[in-house]
């Protein structure tokens, strides 16, 4: 093993103890410079300077460094690492003789502060072996001279510590040879004579130690004109007393500064250091006290040295820092205090055995005092408060899990995950920027499954730091798996699995019972309703209390139906799933929701093209005035807990509750229709309908496909929905579910239509009626005659049309519903459109628009709006025509149903041709005719032809103009009077306005750089 020292001339043994010689001084200096940065990276620059400190660096510096670098590993079989801080030599105690030095006084003075001189005498002799000579003797680099200073000097104060500690001890030796010896190299150490004075006076030589006395005073009148300090006159009078002085009666040397060192690698929290740093800083008048709480792993203790190094200035007396050990097993703050005495300079006898005896002297030395106390990791406010500060100029800044909230007077920072952004930050100051950011994917799912929890972060960090080799993805790809999260989350004796077990077997039973129910439901925002179902205890409040102040349970606000919620953090969640025990009121809860997804539910109109599933939901557990209160507003609640239910649908599928999954579904689909929230609609049926398949349930199964086929064809994938559609009309029909394959043959139909096949669809229609035979489903024969009517327009019978919108807005008036009623009126106006009766047409119309205005449908108003702009487009009323497009726009882009998005946007393309913006319009109407090809909808390729023709005929562009009308014609049907009808409005918006080629650059409702 090679070894290294400073301490003298520096240094370099072979494993056979043989010296090494290093060619060239600056090798020589750029080993120094690693060597006095023991466990440390030295920045680039730093070595740099040392390398060239008389000359400029050359140019190519860097290359130049690495060769030096290079040319070290090799020689010496160092491991030197190059990071983002700069290059680090790891030498541990075997290697250096620096870092055997400073371990050896570490533990020499601690020795001293738990009151064991004979141990601290031999630490610190055996540091004093350590030195050959004065430190670098033989380095010759500018900036290694006061570091080489700074160890010196701190050679003599180790010598003193050594020599105070034997007196104590009474050690048998040299004692007064040595410190003459010393005193005649050092002349003006006060406190080297004090100590000799006291070994002068211990073996009876008090004349000696007068002498002494006399003519230190001598020395430092002469050489600094100063009379001596404190320690050496009380020396003095102890002499001439014939007492002894003992170091219990000395006065604590201030400042001192217990702190750990920062992290290098500390990363994010920015904002919690200003708010920690200004609440212990800012105070007046009393003794500010802050308590950082947080869950396990939060990274409290780190904030807290961060902080207290932050403001050492503004304490200059020093910092205390108390490891309290209340996570594990608590100190007695009566010892505790034993030991603050000690570092404050009161030892042995002095330190009393009653522990309000020792707080007194605490607060004693404290006072008139500037010293900033840190006490990490308290269990309790009694742990807290005997080493509270009693005068105004300290601060007390306390670490832990738990909230303190007794504690009077404490300002309470609570310490949450990282940002996502800054967890990413902290992974790769660990694992290194390049590695992160080749892998930007990965880090984010390690962070994600790490919950963003410093602990857990530097865990994995350190994982993939020791393994180069490993990529970012494998671990990411072993965390995905809850099973296995907290087993991966482990590297030597660091494990978030036994932070967090510490918190939680702390609990009490009902608390642990509560927090494994809790974790059963998955990755939820709970409400307090829920958190009292699944605990079913008259202790439950008690419980949800001693969670929060625990830091296993987050409060997270209050949500719009007025309950307070709350969320178990990931690690915390995948933990307490892995422990056993009984929570029988999941099932409970379970049948708690379905029941308000019920009585929400019920208060929303049903807009899905499919039939309400044929069951009753389950008992309701809850009272009936808190379910009223909880679906007040309907809205309000489904979107409060649609994270939720999105969530545990699954959930409650996989254990088998089955039935209330669908039930849950089913309730839940009728509102994100209602609001186009197409994305968690499919995600959830996709997922039903996978478990279904697996479990055998074909009835859930093609309940789940016919949903999928709706949105499908919502989002105008026609071709898609019809191979949906007719696949599932045929396993709905082998299941005996008639009615459920009607309305999906009568979507089928409705896509036909789009896919510009108005024939077969009357067919396809005639089929759904006759699969309704017997059936006494009003809704779903109103849904066929609408789709009937729209066949109708595109094959030219505009008398059958307009007979069957009659008919169909009798039988809704008679329902009473309004949203049917809304849409049977637009379906009629839209007849009489086609008809050629516009004013007829518009007063129906502007009904439906107004009918539709009171209710939620926004997909609904979006269609009737759309109808009112064209037929106010072929009244001659283009802003009224262009104000209905652009609210018919906005609201299917905010549903994300693109094809009508579409048809609007063509529109408002149309009025910019009349406005002398063709220009503009041309890119849309390219834009939105790709799309319209893509989705295969005939009809609407036929109509943007024609809008286009007009917009390439306003810019004289005449070729391209006739080639997109000969398109249209040949595609076109011309039996299609709604296309036909349709695109004979828009071109009305094209004609000229009267405007000049100014005013907004951008369409209405079409932002910059959008598609149409």
């Amino acid at each position: 093993m090679t070894s290294f020292g400073v301490l003298g001339p520096l240094l370099v043994t072979d494993p056979e103890g043989r010296p090494v010689r290093l060619r060239g001084e600056r090798q020589r200096s750029l080993l120094a410079m690693l060597l006095t940065h023991p466990g440390s990276a030295v920045p680039v620059d730093q070595l740099v300077e040392a390398l060239w400190p008389d000359v400029p660096p050359p140019k190519s510096y860097a290359s130049n460094l690495h060769t030096y670098v290079s040319r070290l590993r090799e020689r010496l079989a160092v491991p030197i690492e190059h990071g983002a801080g700069g290059y680090r030599l790891a030498a541990g105690p075997a290697e250096s003789d620096l870092v055997r030095f400073e371990t050896e006084v570490a533990e020499g003075r601690r020795a001293t502060r738990a009151g064991d001189p004979v141990a601290a005498a031999a630490h610190l002799r055996t540091a004093l072996a350590q030195w050959r000579g004065p430190a670098l003797a033989d380095v010759h680099v500018p900036l290694l001279a006061p570091i080489a200073a700074r160890l010196d000097a701190e050679r003599l104060t180790v010598f003193e510590d050594r020599a105070e500690a034997e007196l104590a001890a009474d050690v048998p030796g040299e004692l007064v040879a040595e410190l003459e010896s010393f005193l005649l190299a050092n002349p003006l150490r006060e406190r080297a004579a004090a100590l000799l004075m006291r070994a002068l006076q211990r073996a009876g030589r008090q004349a000696d130690a007068l002498a002494l006395y006399g003519r230190t005073r001598a020395a430092l009148r002469d050489e600094l004109g100063v009379d001596p300090g404190a320690e050496l006159r009380r020396a003095h009078a102890a002499v001439l007393r014939g007492e002894e002085t003992h170091p219990a009666q000395a006065t604590a040397v201030w400042p001192i500064c217990q702190l750990p060192p920062d992290l290098a690698d500390f990363a994010g929290r920015e904002d919690e250091v200003n708010v920690v740093a200004a609440s212990i800083t800012g105070a007046s008048g009393a003794v500010p006290v802050t308590v950082l709480s947080g869950e396990p792993g939060a990274g409290k203790s780190t904030l807290a040295v961060r902080v207290a190094h932050r403001v050492r200035s503004e304490f200059p007396d020093g910092q205390l820092f108390v490891q309290l050990s209340g996570s594990s097993k608590p100190r007695d703050p009566a010892d505790v205090l034993a030991d603050l005495l000690r570092a404050l300079g009161v030892t042995g006898p002095a330190i009393s055995d009653d522990p309000h005896a020792r707080a007194a002297a605490y607060r004693g030395r404290l006072t008139d005092r500037r010293v900033l106390v840190v006490l990490d990791d308290a269990a309790s406010v009694e742990q807290v408060l005997p080493l509270l500060p009693g005068t105004p100029g300290c601060a007390v800044l306390v670490t832990g899990r738990r909230r303190l909230s007794a504690l009077d007077g404490a300002h309470r920072v609570p310490l949450g995950p990282l940002s996502d952004a800054d967890a990413v930050a902290l992974l790769a100051r660990i694992v290194g920027t390049a590695r992160v950011d080749g892998e930007r994917g990965a880090a984010a799912r390690i962070s994600a499954a790490c919950g963003n929890l410093p602990l857990a972060l530097r865990i994995a960090g350190t994982r993939l730091a020791i393994r180069p080799d490993l990529r970012l993805a494998t671990l990411a790809d072993r965390l995905d798996d809850e099973r296995n999260r907290l087993d991966e989350l482990a590297v030597s004796d660091r494990q978030v699995r036994t932070s967090i077990a510490l918190s939680f077997h702390a609990l009490s039973p009902l608390a642990r019972a509560g927090v494994r129910a809790l974790a059963l439901c998955g990755d939820i925002s709970a409400p307090a309703w829920a958190i009292a179902v699944l605990i079913d205890d008259p202790g439950a409040d008690g419980a949800v209390e001693e969670l929060i102040e625990a830091s296993l349970l987050a409060p997270i606000g209050t949500d719009p139906t007025g309950e307070p919620r709350y969320r178990l953090h990931d690690l915390v969640r995948v933990f307490a799933r892995e422990q056993e025990g009984p929570s029988p009121g999941i099932r409970t809860l379970v049948h708690a929701a379905v029941g308000l997804a019920e009585a929400a539910g019920q208060q929303l109109p049903w807009t899905v093209p499919l039939p309400r599933w044929p069951a009753d939901p389950p008992d309701q557990s809850l009272a009936r005035d808190t379910v009223a209160r909880l679906v007040d507003d309907p809205h309000a609640w489904f979107a409060t807990e649609q994270a939720n239910l999105v969530t545990v649908v699954g959930s409650i599928f996989r254990i088998g509750w089955h039935r209330e999954a669908v039930l849950l579904l089913e309730r839940l689909t009728g509102y994100l229709w209602l609001h186009g929230q197409y994305a968690d609609l499919r995600a959830c049926h996709e997922s039903l309908r996978q478990l279904a398949q697996r479990a055998g349930l074909s009835r859930v199964a093609a309940w789940a496909e016919a949903n999928l086929a709706v949105i499908v064809h919502a989002r105008g994938e026609h071709e898609e929905a019809e191979r949906r559609y007719r696949a599932c009309t045929r396993e709905l029909t082998e299941l005996g579910e008639r009615r459920s394959a009607a309305w999906v043959t009568a979507n089928l139909a409705r896509c036909l239509i789009g896919l510009g096949r108005p024939g077969e669809s009357l067919e396809v229609a005639d089929e759904a009626l006759a699969l309704l035979d017997g059936e006494p489903d009003q809704a779903a024969l109103q849904h066929v005659e609408r789709i009937r009517t729209e066949a109708f327009n595109r094959l030219g019978r505009l008398g059958d049309s307009v007979r069957v919108t009659r008919r169909t807005l009798a039988a809704a008036r008679l329902s009473g519903d309004p949203a049917a009623i809304a849409l049977a009126l637009s379906d009629l106006a839209w007849s009489l459109a086609l008809a050629g009766e516009l004013e007829a047409a518009r007063e129906p119309a502007e009904e439906s628009v107004a009918l539709l205005r009171q209710l939620p449908t926004r997909s609904a108003l979006a269609r009737c709006l759309r109808t009112l702009g064209a037929i106010n487009a072929g009244l001659g009323r283009r802003e009224a025509a262009v104000a209905a497009y652009t609210e018919a726009h906005d609201l299917a882009r905010s549903l994300n149903e693109r094809p009508r998005e579409l048809s609007c946007a063509r529109a408002i393309a149309a009025s910019l041709v009349g406005e002398g913006k063709a220009h503009q319009a041309i890119p849309l109407l390219r834009s939105g005719l790709a799309e319209f090809r893509s989705m295969g909808s005939v009809a609407s390729t036929v109509i943007s032809l024609r809008v286009l023709a007009a917009a390439y005929e306003a810019v004289g562009e005449s070729a391209r103009a006739e080639e997109a009308l000969a398109e249209a014609d040949r595609l076109g049907d011309p039996r299609d009077a709604s296309a036909a009808t349709l695109a004979g409005l828009l071109l009305e918006l094209t004609r000229d306005a009267g405007r000049a080629l100014t005013g907004s650059p951008h369409a209405p409702g079409i932002t910059p750089g959008q598609r149409p």
